[in-house]
């Protein structure tokens, strides 16, 4: 039917209603009042050229429909008619089901993420390594304390909370060790601190010593010192250095630190003063005292970390995806497996266990190979396989070992074996095993999982769950689960939560960073206590603050505190909705935005489908309406009837969350006028919902079946790494429905999902040949 036809049958049913004929179809509704404008199976036109398709269900595209259509007469339109109309819309080419009927999603053939690449490769090489020890629950470093300067004799050892001493011109003293204190010389003596350092999320770490002493440090690798100030010389007393590191892992971590007096004639000369301090600047936060939460005394093995540039994954669709191989990506993938082959074949007398006169040297290289082979195909190899990848690399080298080692493990690394994640298989053990390592651990399968394959215990959903539930005690799967939530919350990546300092003074960098810890401390809370329940994460009246943050919001700790629950502002503050991290980041510089945390809110917890808006937007200026609200700016600017298709699900939720400011911080005036905190959302299920103040929201969210499976869905989707409706069409709801008979637990959630994908057979691809693709 063309254009001109569709115009004609709109006519002809128009012309009906006029004489007295009434159109009952919701097609023939449709045909009349939108396919002008939207096509005649929701494809677009000239003057609305996208595509009508979204997230919404009939009920809530039923009340946009009833709101803003016809565009001549919006509002005309009757409850039933909408519906009709939403009903056929819905069925027909909007929801995604629809949409599905033509295009079925598949599972995708995927590369390894940046992610992926890199933490394969830290635990391929660090299997070869003696275990990390389990660290146990004592945080800070061992401080060893000794009578010299050459860490000779020690005194006494102690577990100290972080490094920040200033000793002055006395020897290290104090209450817990008073008796010892008289063995120390406060001319000469040193300290070492050691153990290891939790790194919470990936990204680039700054560590920096500062002293007027002589002081090296030590991070990750225990041979070389990444800042090296023993042999003192000008005035320089601050050193550093910035390493990119993995999240999820401990890193070993060691200062030395010595005070002697050198250059001196008198014969009696006074101590000089002494102080040393340990610093770092993580990702997201500023440069502080590293605290006790992330030192542990236990010293952790070495991390090999490759260090290459990637171009970043794509996430177009919400959640990184290894769908696109681009020259940059393949040139990328060749260097990282440069850096580790060098690695490796520089250490291969290590991590192959032999030495330069043992006559088996090559047999244990063979061994080596063939386990770093495994690990990275992910299966056992074939004699084929062997062959390729071993045994000729070890032939063309000659007696040259480290030679050898370069070569099998460049091929290995730029194998499609090690690149890609199945590309044509069925759901075996391995497969399986593969699924839950890189869904929970963002990584390859250890020998524990390689073990139940090979003895075929990965079969069914008991068998894989149980795994996965002893796979989330790893500290991997913390940050993995940690990362989530930051993307559900929308903090994923850096914000500018820059403060006008007139009108916000003393809100800084500083505070942000602590902000963005308190966060953390809170979902740590809630997501790994024994409930873990979801609902918590929303209506929790505690907050985690230090004296800082408590001074700035009013709480009342000591200045100094360290961070600790505080149940802070009850009945006005509850739950990650008004965490005031979250609510300066969805504000502007001076002023709340209503809008910003309504699409936050509405697309984020709720799971509504938003479209972005057709042209640039600009919030109307305070100043062009001085006696004006933020809540009245917003309304005037957002009445229009393009505006509203929008703002009428994201304005009266963002609305709810008008007593925070744009420093989050709790107001019950706006310029002058009382807050107007009411609001209203119309759930899928088509009932209304309303709510006065931040509370009454946050409790509609918790118990509200949206949010549950809006969080199911990007649960899935982040750890996954496919499109949850390749996996059949009732998969989300039957997990929102698992997710509340168990209690709202977010990990036997996480559980459950990750069972669910790992046991899903893949439909058949093209086969890659790997043996020929390098």
């Amino acid at each position: 039917m063309n254009s001109a036809m569709i115009r004609l049958y709109g006519i002809t049913v128009l012309l009906l209603f006029a004489n007295g004929v009434r159109a009952e179809t919701g097609e023939q509704l449709y045909a009349a009042q939108c396919a002008r404008c939207h096509g005649k199976a929701g494809e677009g036109s000239k003057k609305y050229p996208k595509a009508l398709v979204g997230e919404r269900s009939v009920a809530q595209l039923a009340e946009q429909i009833q709101k803003t259509m016809p565009e001549n007469d919006p509002g005309s339109l009757s409850k039933a008619d909408s519906l009709k109309i939403a009903q056929y819309c819905y069925d027909g080419f909007y929801s995604q089901a629809a949409r599905d009927k033509n295009k079925p999603v598949r599972v995708e053939l995927a590369r390894l993420t940046v992610p992926q690449y890199k933490n394969a490769l830290a635990d391929i090489v660090g299997s070869f390594r003696s275990s990390n020890t389990k660290l146990d629950d004592k945080r800070g470093l061992k401080g060893e304390y000794f009578k010299n300067r050459n860490h000779g004799v020690r005194v006494f050892e102690r577990l100290d909370p972080g490094v920040k001493f200033d000793f002055q011109t006395e020897a290290p003293g104090g209450k817990e060790f008073e008796a010892k204190s008289k063995e120390f010389d406060p001319k000469e003596f040193s300290i070492r601190w050691s153990g290891s350092v939790f790194i919470p999320e990936t990204g680039d770490y700054t560590f920096i010593v500062k002293s007027d002493q002589s002081v090296r440090m030590w991070v990750n690798d225990p041979k070389n010192p990444v800042a090296d100030g023993y042999v003192k010389s000008g005035s320089d007393n601050e050193y550093q250095a910035t390493l990119f590191l993995l999240g999820g892992r401990a890193y070993p971590i060691r200062v030395d630190f010595s005070k002697a007096l050198q250059g001196v004639k008198d014969k009696n000369p006074k101590p000089k003063p002494a102080s040393v301090e340990l610093l770092w600047q993580p990702p997201h936060g500023v440069v502080e005292t590293i605290p006790a939460r992330v030192l542990s005394p236990q010293f952790s093995t070495e991390i090999y970390i490759d260090q290459t540039k990637f171009p970043p994954d794509d996430r177009s669709y919400g959640w990184e995806r290894g769908t696109t191989v681009s020259k940059a990506w393949d040139q990328a993938t060749t260097d990282g497996a440069l850096d580790a082959a060098n690695y490796v074949s520089i250490r291969i007398e290590e991590l192959a266990k032999t030495r330069l006169n043992d006559d088996k040297r090559f047999d244990k290289l063979k061994v080596f190979l063939r386990q770093f082979a495994k690990l990275a195909f992910r299966r056992p190899l074939t004699e084929d396989i062997e062959k390729l990848y071993i045994t000729r690399p070890i032939e063309t080298a000659g007696n040259d070992l480290q030679a050898a080692a370069k070569r099998a493990v460049l091929l290995i690394l730029k194998s499609p074996r090690f690149l890609y994640r199945e590309p044509a298989t069925d759901a075996n053990p391995y497969d399986v095993a593969s699924r839950l390592a890189f869904s929970l651990w963002d990584s390859i399968p250890n020998q524990d999982l390689h073990d139940l394959a090979a003895a075929g215990k990965l079969k069914t959903p008991v068998e894989v769950r149980l795994q996965a539930e002893k796979m989330l005690a790893d500290t991997r799967a913390k940050a993995r689960i940690r990362g989530f939530l930051h993307h559900w919350l929308k903090t994923d990546h850096a914000r500018d939560a820059v403060k006008d300092a007139k009108k916000f003074p003393g809100f800084d960098s500083a505070i942000v960073a602590d902000l963005r810890t308190s966060l953390d401390l809170f979902l740590e809370n809630v997501v790994w206590s024994e409930k873990s329940d979801f609902r918590q994460l929303l209506v929790n009246d505690e907050m985690f603050l230090n004296g800082k943050l408590a001074k700035y919001y009013g709480a009342n700790l000591p200045d100094d505190a360290p961070f600790q629950k505080v149940a802070f502002e009850k009945g006005r503050r509850q739950g990650v909705l008004t965490h005031p991290f979250l609510m300066a980041t969805f504000s502007y510089t001076a002023e709340t935005s209503p809008i910003h945390r309504g699409v936050f809110v509405a697309r984020g917890l709720l799971g509504v489908g938003l479209k972005p808006p057709n042209e640039a937007f600009t919030p109307l200026a305070p100043d062009l309406h001085p006696t004006l609200s933020t809540r009245e700016r917003v309304e005037l600017q957002t009445k229009g009837v393009n505006c509203q298709s929008c703002h009428l699900v994201i304005n009266p939720v963002g609305f709810a969350l008008e007593n925070f400011d744009a420093v989050g911080r709790y107001r019950e005036q706006d310029n002058k006028k009382p807050v107007n905190a009411q609001g209203s959302y119309t759930t899928r299920a088509g009932e209304s919902k309303t709510f006065n103040g931040p509370v009454e929201l946050a409790k509609f969210v918790a118990g509200s079946e949206d949010a549950h499976r809006a969080f199911a869905e990007q649960m899935f989707h982040h750890l996954v790494q496919q499109s949850i409706r390749a996996y059949g069409p009732n998969t989300g709801e039957d997990l929102r429905e698992k997710f509340a008979k168990g209690g709202y637990h977010v990990r036997q959630l996480a559980v459950e999902i990750v069972t669910t994908a790992a046991l899903k057979e893949r439909k058949s691809e093209p086969p890659i040949n790997a043996d020929k693709t390098r």
